[in-house]
């Protein structure tokens, strides 16, 4: 077989590549999308640490479960924390928040209530707010008493406190916070990364939607 008669062998036409600029959109998302989550935990987990405790005009206690009347071990933490800044001066009034899931007896800010009475706490320096299903909601009805309050101190575990601030501030009070640093939210390195991921996830939902993801009922 001559060189003229070899058979011609047809290249395949390369396929066209996708657009650069498709490419580059992509990956910048998803760096935009990395430094905004990363950048929330790192918040999460900044104002976790911070104690913003001083003199106030309330301080405000974020519900969680109770049992017939008896607060959980991470409710009555946070109930501790706040009876120990009374104690020592900071505040003439501790407001007790949360409502009540169907079935339940007692709502989380009567049971907080009781809780701290029954610790020497004098009745008439607590106020019950037994409303709203989550933070938002018990925030939110805190904030509607408008009772002329300067400014409040939240007091709830310590991976909760940037969200709970965002939500005060966005609910019209002038909130800082003071954390309790005790019970089973802040015990292990995985627990607290755990509360740290969760936190993270709620608050950049919280900031989209204006919306609570907290599930309704104690907790």
């Amino acid at each position: 077989m001559t060189a003229s008669e070899a058979p011609t062998v047809r290249l395949r036409e390369p396929r066209p590549g996708r657009p650069h600029w498709v490419v580059r959109l992509v990956v910048g998302a998803l760096l935009v999308a990395a430094l905004i989550v990363g950048g929330t935990a790192f918040r999460v987990w900044q104002v976790a640490r911070v104690d913003d405790r001083r003199p106030v005009d309330a301080v405000v206690v974020l519900g969680a479960a109770q049992y017939d009347g008896e607060p959980s071990s991470i409710f009555s933490w946070r109930l501790r924390h706040a009876q120990a800044l009374y104690e020592d001066g900071l505040t003439p009034l501790i407001v007790t928040t949360g409502g009540m899931a169907a079935g339940d007896a007692y709502t989380e800010a009567e049971a907080g209530r009781d809780y701290l009475v029954e610790r020497g706490v004098p009745a008439d320096a607590i106020l019950a707010v037994g409303e709203g299903s989550d933070t938002l909601g018990s925030l939110r009805a805190v904030a509607a008493l408008d009772a002329g309050w300067d400014d409040v101190l939240l007091v709830s575990d310590p991976w909760h406190s940037l969200r709970a601030r965002t939500m005060a501030r966005d609910a019209g009070l002038d909130a800082w916070t003071s954390p309790t640093r005790s019970g089973p939210v802040v015990q292990t390195r995985e627990t607290q990364f755990r509360y740290i991921l969760r936190e993270t996830a709620a608050l950049l939902f919280y900031r989209l939607t204006h919306a609570s993801v907290d599930a309704p009922g104690p907790g």
